[in-house]
Parts: structure tokens; C-alpha cells; sequence
């Protein structure tokens, strides 16, 4: 590990990958990367930390190199980098290898207390809220979100002058071509969350229980004397954490779980909360985003805060600093016509349907236009019967045509205006636009009102319009 002085990103741009680069920049690595030449929202985070990419995929680039990150985009290890890397017997590392190997901390030098957060939702949300508290706290945690920014930590990555190291654990392949292992299985925590196990990689897991088996492999990871946080209002998590030995607290609005929250209420954008620890009231938070599953996301991050020893006030003040993140319920700007546009990374049935949720209770007098991209063919297809009933928030909805993903073939058998005709079914107000430009063009012809919220929403670029939108 001494050896190593220059790392190489391989999809520099991802979020994922952007992280590990400021990581390695502020730990004193010399960091080059690499991506396609197209707008990423982690373009700001790379700029302001003076990291560069380079604008082409070229053997050239790992001259010097004595460490290679890729991803499973861009063709994974058959990406002519990485591939040029063995060959030259450069150490590579996958993009979920680097966050345990970085978490394990060998390579900085030191050692890590690590804090996972696992689970299909809310990872981005409760990685962030759980380093915005420790940040407030003065505990400086290294960490790892999987956004472009997050306002309050003024990045998405950062290594610490702490202890802790708080970085999501994604489900997915470590790649997805040549290594199927869970992404997640790389890391080693002290502390693990498991937020909701539901089927989101059609492509990775073949049912529900395949990727349970998965989730619990990750809970033997857990330190010997650590600690498992999860939701038992899943019923899929709970049948996990029925198997796990370790310590487990639990957490949800089941009156079953340790900790639970008694109710909510939503004033104007903030969200008010109080909760119950077993007999014992803790009393009231306030988080400055809305929707129940953020309330969620805040106590599995309030618990994993008091185990490690911070007091209530302390943890409630923390609390208050988070503001959101990037892509998640993120306001961007108030259209000319008067509408307020969002935007949010919502692209599974039951993160859609929270989203509206949060939204339709947040604003109750407004109408909503969602105007959703479905991501991946596969996730489309396994999906497609919840898809139809995920969107009944909404006032009207504009479907545009299905963002596939590199590592996947086209599938003719399904597509944005089969989705289209079958939830006209259920609701009238329902349109196909195909692409990005013609988006742009119906939303600016409608001149929605100030009655109105406009909503960009799925994992694809759909977020690209906002600068198009007048």
C-alpha cells in the first residue's frame, strides 16, 4: 500500500467513483480519471477539488499509474485501461472493492470504524444525514455519497481528520460481466443499516430470495461486537434480521421495533417527528426534507448516532443542518410561467410512489407533473405491473422513452408507450413524449402555472432539461 502514489479512475464521473477520487485527492493520492465528454452532476464536485477528466478512453492514460479504479460501466474489466493495467501488472481495484478497501483504511495508513448503509432505498439519504450530523458534531467522518452534492457537506466524498468512515453499500455486481459479487460484501463496518431489501437488479438477482441471501452475507460482514440498525416495517428485512445473531436494534412505525416513530407532521418543506424508544419518548426532530421515508431514513441515522455516543441535543442539532441532497426532492428553480421544478432520482415503483407522496402531502394545493424516464430495459420489464400503479400522486404524468443502460441488450418487448396504454387504463391524464427536446418544447408550450409543481424524475439523464426549461 506504500507503494501506491498515483490512482487512476476508471468512469471518473460516476457517482460512485467521484467520491473515491476526492478521497484519494485530499489524502494526498495524485488522482487522474477518465469519462465520456458529456454534463455529469458530479462535474462541480471534480472542478472544486481541481480533478480533471480526460475526454477519451486511451492505453495512454495509466502511464505512471500504480493503481487502477474502474466501473462496471464502460465495459468493466474489458474497458482498454483496465485491461492494459493487468497487462502491465497495475493493481485494479473495482469501484466497490475501492469503498472497502478505502474503509478498511490500510491504504490511508490508518484505521476506519466503518459505517455502512445497505438497502434498495434511502441509501444516498441516510449516508448523507448520518455524515451530516457527525460533520455538525465535529467528528470530521470520511465519507461516501452517491450524489453529485450534498449543500451542508459541500461535496460527496471527503476523507477526515476522524475516525469514522460512512459510505453507502450498494447490492449491485462488483462487475457485472466477469464478478457477480454484491458490491457490498467488500465492506467490513462496525456499523451496518438496512434500510429495505426489494427487488431492483432484475439483471443481478433472479428472485427476492436470492438477494435476501445476499443482504444476509453482508450482516456476517459486521464486526464481532458491532451493530445491525434495521427497518422492520419491511417485511423482507425483518426475515433477515430474524437470522442474524449479532446485535440488532430495529426501527420503523411498527409499534414491534425499538425504536419507532409515534407521528409526523408536515409544515410548508420541513417535517416534524416524534419518537418512541420502547416506553421512553425522545421527543421531537425536525428534518428539513419531507415524506415518511425520510422521517425513516433520519431515525436509522439518529440510532446509529446515539450508539456511537452522541447526546440527543447533539444528534437533533446535526439533525437540522441536512437540507437534502442532489437529485433527491431537490428544488431547481421556479419556471417562468410560475411552476416550481424538482427534481428527484426516484426510478423503482416504490421509491416513485413515496416521492409522490411526499410531495402530494408537502404541497397539498398544488397539482403535480411528473415527467418520468424509465431506467434499464430489464428493471422496466420485471417491474412493469408496479410501474402501472405507481403514479396515482400524480396530476398528470409525461413518460419518455426508456434509458438503457450500457450493460444491456435492447428489448423490444417493452417500452415507455406500452407502459404508456396500460396505466391509461387506470388514469386519463397520461402522455408519451419520447424524447428530451420534445419535452422540452410541450412543458414551455403548456406554461404551467404557479399552481403547479414540475417534476423531473428516474435515473437517466431526464435532469438535463432543467437547464433547457425557461
Amino acid at each position: 500500500m506504500k507503494k501506491i502514489k498515483s490512482i487512476h479512475f476508471v468512469g471518473i464521473k460516476g457517482v460512485g467513483m467521484t467520491p473515491l477520487a476526492i478521497i484519494a485527492k485530499q489524502a494526498g493520492f495524485r488522482v487522474t480519471g477518465c469519462d465520456l465528454d458529456e454534463e455529469f452532476i458530479t462535474d462541480s464536485a471534480l472542478a472544486k477539488e481541481g480533478i480533471k477528466p480526460q475526454t477519451s478512453f486511451s492505453s495512454s492514460h495509466i502511464e505512471g499509474v500504480d493503481l487502477v479504479i474502474t466501473t462496471g460501466a464502460h465495459g468493466g474489466f474489458d474497458h482498454v485501461e483496465v485491461i492494459e493495467a493487468k497487462k502491465a501488472g497495475i493493481t485494479v481495484w473495482t469501484q466497490g472493492q475501492a469503498v472497502g478497501e478505502f474503509m478498511k483504511g490500510d491504504i490511508f495508513g490508518k484505521v476506519f470504524e466503518g459505517i455502512s448503509v445497505s438497502g434498495t432505498h434511502g441509501k444516498t439519504t441516510t449516508t448523507a444525514i448520518i455524515a451530516s450530523i457527525l460533520r455538525e458534531n465535529k467528528l470530521d467522518p470520511s465519507f461516501v455519497v452517491g450524489t453529485g452534492n450534498v449543500p451542508y457537506l459541500d461535496s460527496c466524498g471527503h476523507f477526515g481528520k476522524g475516525h469514522y468512515f460512512v459510505a453507502e453499500a450498494d447490492e449491485y455486481a462488483t462487475e457485472p460481466k466477469y464478478d457477480k459479487t454484491p458490491k457490498l460484501l467488500w465492506q467490513k463496518p462496525s456499523i451496518a443499516v438496512i434500510t429495505n431489501i426489494e427487488l431492483d437488479h432484475p439483471d443481478m438477482y433472479e428472485s427476492i430470495e436470492h438477494l435476501k441471501e445476499a443482504f444476509y452475507s453482508f450482516t456476517e460482514n459486521i464486526s464481532i461486537d458491532g451493530l445491525l440498525v434495521a427497518c422492520i416495517d419491511d417485511r423482507e428485512t425483518e426475515s433477515v434480521v430474524k437470522r442474524v445473531s449479532g446485535k440488532v436494534i430495529t426501527y420503523g412505525f411498527s409499534k414491534n421495533a425499538n425504536f419507532y416513530i409515534d407521528k409526523i407532521s408536515i409544515e410548508k418543506e420541513k417535517m416534524f417527528f416524534w419518537v418512541q424508544n420502547n416506553n421512553t419518548s425522545l421527543g421531537e426532530f425536525m428534518l428539513n426534507v419531507t415524506g415518511e421515508h425520510n422521517a425513516l431514513n433520519a431515525l436509522a441515522s439518529i440510532i446509529v448516532c446515539l450508539e456511537i455516543g452522541l447526546s440527543l441535543e447533539n444528534i437533533k442539532k446535526g439533525l437540522m443542518k441536512f437540507t437534502g441532497s442532489r437529485r433527491r426532492f431537490e428544488f431547481i428553480k421556479d419556471l417562468s410561467s410560475g411552476a416550481a421544478l424538482y427534481d428527484d432520482y426516484a426510478h423503482h415503483p416504490t421509491e416513485i410512489k413515496k416521492t409522490l407522496q411526499a410531495f402530494r402531502k408537502t404541497f397539498p394545493n398544488k397539482k403535480i407533473l411528473c415527467i418520468f424516464q424509465p431506467h434499464t430495459y430489464s428493471r422496466t420489464k420485471k417491474l412493469f405491473e408496479d410501474f402501472k400503479y405507481s403514479f396515482s400522486d400524480a396530476t398528470e404524468l409525461i413518460l419518455v422513452d426508456i434509458y438503457a443502460s450500457a450493460r444491456e441488450e435492447v428489448d423490444e418487448s417493452v417500452s415507455s408507450i406500452l407502459l404508456k396504454n396500460e396505466i391509461s387504463k387506470i388514469s386519463n391524464n397520461v402522455n408519451h413524449v419520447s424524447n428530451l427536446t420534445d419535452v422540452i418544447k410541450y412543458v414551455d408550450q403548456k406554461a404551467y402555472g404557479n399552481d403547479w409543481i414540475v417534476l423531473t424524475m428516474g435515473a437517466g439523464d431526464i435532469y438535463k432539461i432543467a437547464d433547457s426549461l425557461n
